[in-house]
């Protein structure tokens, strides 16, 4: 299985100025990486899934997914915002942090809620966070998020 994320889909300088513009950065990088059959597809999914209620979880971090036929395989993209944008997050504040989770549609379980869950796990500690929010190397990033994803992604 191919990793669930990898460089190519860190950007450390984002410069989206709205949550949209953000999504679609993203987004084209996980295109870009040829983890999609459709970016359009894809983020109409992402964007359906925004209207439901806002994935700005709270401590200045979005975790937007889309599960879509449009997905190749799973991944998941990281961003950090140069400007921290509204996100209509659930504590009310900009968010400067984006986890950005492309699922196949024929997924088996809820794999993208497993992700989510290994995040969110890991994104209560301060110190998680603070690394997130200072890595200057996008392997950093890396490692850190394997890291909390290894038991979700690859179940024992």
């Amino acid at each position: 299985m191919t990793q669930v994320i990898n460089t190519e889909l860190v950007d450390l300088t984002v410069e989206g100025l709205s949550r949209d513009a953000v999504i679609q950065q993203l987004a084209e990088r996980i295109e870009q990486d040829n983890r999609l059959e459709s970016l359009d597809g894809y983020i109409d999914s992402v964007m359906e899934r925004e209207t439901l209620t806002s994935t700005g979880i709270g401590f200045g971090i979005a975790i937007p997914h889309g599960k879509s036929s449009h997905v190749k395989e799973t991944t998941v993209a990281f961003g950090r915002l140069k400007n921290s944008v509204d996100w209509n997050s659930l504590d009310d504040q900009p968010v400067s942090i984006v986890f950005l989770l492309a699922v196949p549609e024929e997924c088996k379980g809820d794999q993208h809620l497993r992700i989510i869950a290994g995040l969110s796990r890991k994104l209560i500690h301060d110190d998680f966070r603070e690394k997130l929010a200072t890595a200057v190397e996008e392997e950093e990033i890396v490692a850190l998020i394997s890291e909390s994803l290894e038991a979700v992604v690859n179940p024992v």
